[in-house]
Parts: structure tokens; C-alpha cells; sequence
């Protein structure tokens, strides 16, 4: 079976089928483990694979607009796939060898990957230094280290982690999952995005090949801007703009389907009082530019692959695409939470009901746009344009 292709018929279909009981599916909390069996028969991680080697042949552009597919279809989904995402976007970026093909065959067979990047020990989040440990022992090395906030992992077959040599350099590797010394936990307890699994995910003992493991370049200076810095970060900004569609979907729902209305409002049926039609009408029309600003936005992150020489991206394109995305965190971010609250301006006091889940999107969208908050991001946007400072590059921004 081919991957499924941006645009095509079974693309449709399953996002139609994801989100399908997706409302439900959080109020029970009901992990969507069939779900994402769905979207590995589909081969749907493979979306940005090349068409010649099995993969969807999807540009940066369309990658984006699916995210945000998803994630109206069902936003933990939506989610809980950016590290399988952004692990690829890597992976097209490797030299040619034995080892990137063989996780290109994995990709065009629909494995997915999680995240072993987080420490809650860091004194600063987004910073490279690791308690993980990647110890040589022979033809392997011997991983040991606990990871929190790994998004994704516990739906996944392998996992990126990062973590220090005993002489304390940077490493990386990809994991299999499944393999002795690999615990990976549900504990997760954030108000949104609560199936996404962002819990623990423990390394005790753990082996990987050597030829898997990832180590530095003699001169430390010379390593790159990070060029999947904004990718991450912009990955955010399209979940939260599906979530916005979501919220105008209920909004629609919910002042068509009302009977009862306020003696002093101006008709005597909801849908026909043209206070609520503004209000939908103002989360109509949030909806629609965070989606422009998202996909516009894309369309400048699309540049860092495009930018590849010697196998290293070119850091004035990666920054500029770090400013635009942070740029437009900082729009979706008001876009999304207003539109959430919005919501609640149609229903009256019934839409508070739990039975009724409606506060599912503000939770999920505060949630994701607290992974880097917009006044740190704001102030090094403005730092950058006053007094010409290079924005920070870590993974938190």
C-alpha cells in the first residue's frame, strides 16, 4: 500500500474517519490507539517522503495544512505527532548512507517516532545540557536517563533521544521502542491535550548501536543553527489553528441547534439574533487567519530545506524562519484563545455544562501555547529589532 498523497481521496477519508467520536473520545478518555493504527496502515507519517520512496511527496506547505487538518479532526492527534513529524523533516536533511536509508525504509512503511528530548532536571528549559547518559560499552552504547514531556512516544515504534557522552558531549539517537530498559509511562496529568501521552519515558540500561548514535563535530563552534528549531515551534501554531476551527464548528453547532433565547435579546430564536451572528462571525473570521498566518509562515520555513549545503542549512534562512514563526505564535496565540472564549459568549450558561465538553478547546489551545510563552518570545522578537540581538536557538523557541 502507497502512502497516502496531499489532496487525494483516502487522505480524506481518513481524517473524516478520525475524528469521528474524537469529542468523546476525550471526555472518556479514550486513548486513540486505533487511531493512530489507522494513520500507520495509511502511511501517513510518511507524508513528506519523497513519492519515489514510498513516501506522499508533500511539501512543507501541505505538511502544514494537513497538521491543522488533523488537528481539528482531533487535536491530541494533531499533536502528538510533531515529534514523528520533525524527526523526518530531520531525516531528509541527512547525507546519503546506510543508516538514512534504513530509516527512510522505516518512514515509507508507516513507523512513527516519539520524543526523548526533556529533562524536568535542566536548569533552563530548552537548554542542551543532559543528564541522560550515553555510555560506550563495546559495539553499543548504554543509555541511562529519565525524559518528561515526551509527546507522542507511548503511540510510537522508535524515539529521538539526546543526551551527554561520560566526557559530557551532545549526543543523539534514534531508539527502538520495545527494547529491554525502555519504560514508557502514561502519566501525563496537563488539563488539555490529555491523551497525547506527554508523560515519562525511562532509559535504564537501555542498548543502542553504535552506528546509531550521533556524535558531535570536533569544534563545537562550528555546529549550525538548529534547523528544526522553528519547525517545532511553528508545529504548534498550525495544532492550535485547527483547534480554532473546531471552536467554530461548536460555535455553528450550538447557535443553530438553541431554542431559548434572552428576553431582552434581539430575536426570539438564537440563530436569528444578530449579537450571536457577530460573535460567530468574529471566530470565523479568526479562524480563517490563523490558518492564513500558519500556511504563509510555512511558506518561509519551506526555504530551510531548500537551503542545504554540504548537508548543513544555511542559519541566516533558519533564523529568518524563527522569527516568523515566533511572529506568528504570537498572532495565533491570541487568535486561538479568544476564539475559545468566544465560544462561550453563544452558548449561555448550558454551554458550561461538562456534558457538553465545549471547554475542551480553550484548555487544549492554552495548553499547547504554553509550550514557550509570547512574553519571553515577544521581548527577543523586539530585542532583535531595536538592538539588532540574534534570537535565542535552543528548542524552546
Amino acid at each position: 500500500m502507497a502512502a497516502v498523497t496531499p489532496g487525494s481521496a483516502e487522505l480524506d477519508a481518513l481524517i473524516a474517519r478520525i475524528a469521528e467520536g474524537s469529542a468523546r473520545r476525550e471526555a472518556e478518555a479514550t486513548a486513540p490507539f486505533e487511531q493512530i493504527a489507522w494513520i500507520k496502515e495509511a502511511r501517513l507519517g510518511a507524508f513528506r517522503l519523497p513519492v519515489a520512496e514510498g513516501g506522499g511527496g508533500a511539501g512543507v506547505r501541505e505538511l502544514f495544512d494537513l497538521v491543522i487538518r488533523l488537528a481539528h479532526a482531533d487535536s491530541n492527534i494533531g499533536h502528538l505527532l510533531r515529534a514523528h513529524f520533525g524527526t523526518v523533516e530531520d531525516i531528509l536533511t541527512w547525507p546519503a548512507s546506510p543508516r538514512r536509508e534504513r530509516w527512510r525504509a522505516r518512514i515509507a512503511a508507516g513507523e512513527l517516532f516519539g520524543n526523548g528530548n526533556n529533562e524536568l532536571g535542566a536548569k533552563h528549559a530548552g537548554d542542551f545540557s543532559k543528564s541522560t547518559t550515553f555510555t560506550p560499552d563495546g559495539d553499543s552504547y548504554v543509555v541511562n536517563g529519565t525524559k518528561y514531556y515526551s509527546t507522542g512516544t507511548l503511540y510510537a515504534d522508535h524515539t529521538f533521544v539526546t543526551g551527554v557522552t561520560p566526557e559530557g558531549l551532545p549526543v543523539q539517537a534514534l531508539l527502538t521502542l520495545g527494547t529491554e530498559g525502555i519504560t514508557v509511562e502514561d502519566d501525563w496529568d496537563g488539563f488539555g491535550q490529555s491523551l497525547t501521552a506527554t508523560g515519562t519515558t525511562r532509559f535504564e540500561g537501555a542498548r543502542v548501536p553504535a552506528q546509531e548514535v550521533t556524535l558531535p563535530p570536533a569544534d563545537l563552534s562550528s555546529i549550525p543553527r538548529w534547523h528544526l528549531g522553528p519547525f517545532y515551534q511553528h508545529y504548534l501554531n498550525a495544532v492550535v489553528a485547527g483547534n480554532v476551527r473546531s471552536v467554530l464548528d461548536d460555535a455553528v453547532g450550538l447557535i443553530s441547534g438553541r431554542k431559548r433565547s434572552f428576553t431582552h435579546g434581539s430575536a426570539d430564536l438564537p440563530r436569528h439574533d444578530p449579537v450571536l451572528q457577530e460573535v460567530v462571525g468574529e471566530i470565523a473570521a479568526s479562524s480563517s487567519a490563523a490558518t492564513a498566518v500558519v500556511l504563509e509562515t510555512a511558506d518561509v520555513l519551506s526555504r530551510v530545506p531548500h537551503s542545504l549545503n554540504d548537508a548543513r542549512t544555511d542559519d541566516a534562512v533558519v533564523h529568518e524562519a524563527a522569527l516568523r514563526a515566533s511572529q506568528a505564535q504570537v498572532a495565533v496565540h491570541d487568535l486561538g484563545l479568544r476564539a475559545a472564549t468566544l465560544l462561550f459568549e453563544v452558548g449561555g450558561a448550558s454551554a458550561v455544562k461538562r456534558s457538553a465538553n465545549l471547554d475542551r478547546h480553550w484548555r487544549n489551545i492554552r495548553t499547547v501555547v504554553s509550550h514557550n510563552p509570547v512574553r519571553f518570545k515577544n521581548r527577543a522578537i523586539g530585542d532583535l529589532l531595536v538592538n539588532d540581538v540574534t534570537l535565542p536557538d535552543n528548542t524552546y523557541f
